[in-house]
């Protein structure tokens, strides 16, 4: 195993950059926890499940996005530190109906 890299199987640079970006996303997201927190203190017992628990998927789930979208603006504004993967393309389009009958 290399003896650069932690317990979690990361370098000490990656790290610094997960506790970076942990701060970031923690920062975003600091009003959303806090509504959540809120959300669930102003619950009984009885009502956590049902609509409150899809509420609280939902408010997750914009969490979610929130976090994706907070590291790609942090890393549009830092740059890139090295060659970005290219996609690879689709051998052939599908093509997709319009709908209505045809020949099968």
């Amino acid at each position: 195993m290399d003896s650069s890299r932690t317990l979690d199987g990361i370098t000490p640079e990656e790290n610094a950059e997960v506790q970076r970006i942990h701060d970031v996303i923690l920062k975003a997201m600091d009003r959303e926890i806090w509504q959540i927190a809120q959300f669930m203190v102003t619950r009984r017992d009885d009502q956590l499940f049902g609509s409150a628990e899809f509420t609280l998927r939902e408010k997750a789930l914009r969490m979610g996005a929130k976090a994706l979208e907070t590291t790609v603006n942090d890393r549009k504004k830092r740059g890139t530190k090295g060659a970005v993967s290219s996609v690879p393309t689709v051998a052939r389009t599908r093509v997709s109906s319009d709908g209505g009958r045809g020949k099968s």
